[in-house]
């Protein structure tokens, strides 16, 4: 029996998807606009909760602005070496909506990047780095900042493997109906 094109059409879908990783070095050639555009357009329609929108986007190309984001306090020092970064900015009237709303729209945009063959990572500003990180970007107080994505093309020192954790086989992680159930 042939494999239909929906088949391998999903099925190269989902590799795609698995070949995600984060790129914490990269090569200091820019992304270009056309690419920077597709993905703030895949941001723009990515879902929220009651389709409320409670984001905006500040894009950074300045390298000064970069080292500076990537000091503040937090997980976010491959902003430093990155030729773009995009922080996060949050409504900051619903915390627990808008934190859900905030991780499909980092992941959206990190698949979108992926696109281009673009590399990202994820990063997390924590405790006085929000305010710093708010003062640096002209973010208004009433904001909530916190996730910060690192874009760029993938740098020499990305591409080796360190030799990373294999990830859990999914009788591992996965249960059915109930918890410790690990069949239908």
């Amino acid at each position: 029996m042939s494999e239909t094109t929906d088949e391998r059409t999903a099925r190269d879908r989902i590799s795609f998807l698995r070949t995600l990783r984060a790129v914490r070095s990269f090569r200091s050639e820019p992304v270009p606009q056309e690419v920077i555009d597709d993905i703030l357009e895949v941001a723009r329609w990515s879902g929220s909760a009651g389709n409320s929108q409670p984001w905006e986007i500040v894009v950074i190309k300045d390298r000064e602005t970069l080292r500076s984001l990537a000091s503040v306090e937090g997980y976010a020092g491959h902003l430093a070496g990155a030729p773009l970064g995009i922080v996060l900015v949050m409504a900051g009237e619903r915390e627990q909506r808008e934190t859900y709303d905030e991780g499909r729209l980092s992941e959206r945009i990190m698949l979108a990047a992926h696109a281009h063959g673009v590399g990202s990572s994820i990063g997390w500003i924590v405790g006085s780095g929000r305010d710093a990180a708010k003062e640096i970007l002209g973010i208004p107080q009433e904001k909530m900042v916190r996730t910060t994505i690192s874009l760029g093309y993938q740098g020499e020192g990305a591409r080796r493997s360190r030799g990373g954790q294999a990830r859990k086989p999914l009788d591992e992680i996965v249960h059915y109906e109930r918890y410790g159930q690990e069949s239908l």
